[in-house]
């Protein structure tokens, strides 16, 4: 259950957003708006909103502006996580125009009641975890460089979830190979979104350990900001709007308050690497025996093979450029 928001501290601070440059998706709205507020608030020299909409992008950066005073420090880029090539090309522009990345936040997703497929994919599996996994490794190479020119560990942030944790029965269905059974899922669409964010969570477990701090600089977590008052689920169904609607009441947060669970996790120290992050802590107690035991750990090795299949036939040799 999520504590309240008050009760969450605010880690991004002065003095480590100072001179700094940050890398949020989805940051026209919700969380990543709120976070990037902060972020600019606190004196980080330049915040990329990488969006898919860019007047909307646009219009967050005119608010947030005029929020805090301060301008020059966003810029609204484009990226559609439906498209490996707009990664790709993201991850282009930001290697070659940005001096530097001290964090990427992974903050896009998307929440479907419905079978969408892009391509051999659906979309919400192509979305919250291929796309996501993929810019993360094209960005990590500007990250380590980051690490090493600056003296600063960098971060990388992946919005996970614990909703999956409540649906064993639904795991159950897909556990012998997860990223691929629920790829293929056509019925029961509603657990689709929570076993993505379980997916993600155990990939930044299986990749930590290939990328340690030591070698790399760079810190990777998962994050899960709690039940938040976002547009996530804007086309849910009527009766499950209603649901949340309830369970916003009895112990939800607002956007603002989930925003210190992802600053949390951009600025969280280096025992942070490849755990599991929930209400601004470290919250590895909390994963379910399920993902943490042996049956767990082989469905995280399916999850690694498939996207290593996955990302190898989009961008040949990406993987072995982070793990060299």
């Amino acid at each position: 259950m999520n504590t309240p928001g008050p009760n969450l501290p605010l880690l991004a601070t002065a003095a480590n957003c100072a001179g700094r440059t940050f890398v949020i998706t989805g940051a026209n709205t919700g969380l990543g708006y709120q976070a990037t507020k902060h972020l600019v608030t606190l004196g980080a020299a330049r915040v990329i909103i990488a969006v898919r909409n860019l007047p909307a992008g646009e219009k967050a950066k005119k608010e947030i502006e005029a929020a805090t005073g301060r301008t020059g420090v966003i810029d609204v880029w484009d990226i559609d996580l439906e498209s490996y090539d707009s990664v790709k090309a993201f991850a282009k522009r930001a290697a070659t125009d940005l001096d530097r990345i001290d964090a990427l936040v992974q903050n896009a997703g998307v929440f479907l009641t419905t079978n969408v497929r892009s391509g051999e994919h659906h979309l919400a599996v192509k979305v919250n975890v291929f796309s996501t996994f993929l810019l993360t490794v094209l960005l990590l190479p500007k990250l380590r460089d980051t690490a090493g020119k600056f003296g600063v560990v960098p971060h990388v942030s992946i919005l996970a979830s614990s909703m999956g944790f409540y649906s064993k029965e639904e795991w159950d269905s897909v556990k012998e190979d997860p990223l691929v059974k629920v790829d293929a899922e056509t019925e029961n669409i509603m657990k689709i979104y929570p076993i993505t964010k379980i997916i993600d969570i155990l990939l930044v477990r299986h990749l930590a350990p290939m990328m340690p701090v030591a070698s790399t600089g760079v810190v990777m977590n998962a994050i899960c900001p709690g039940l938040c008052g976002t547009e996530l689920s804007r086309h849910a169904s009527p009766e499950f709007a209603a649901v949340l609607a309830k369970r916003m009441a009895l112990f939800g947060r607002t956007a603002e308050e989930g925003s210190r669970c992802l600053l949390h996790g951009m600025f969280a120290g280096t025992e942070s690497h490849g755990r599991f992050l929930e209400s601004c802590r470290i919250a590895e107690d909390d994963l379910p025996a399920w993902l943490t035991g042996e049956e767990g750990m082989t469905a995280q090795e399916r999850c690694g093979e498939a996207l290593v299949k996955e990302l190898e036939s989009v961008e040949p040799g990406c993987l072995k450029k982070i793990l060299e």
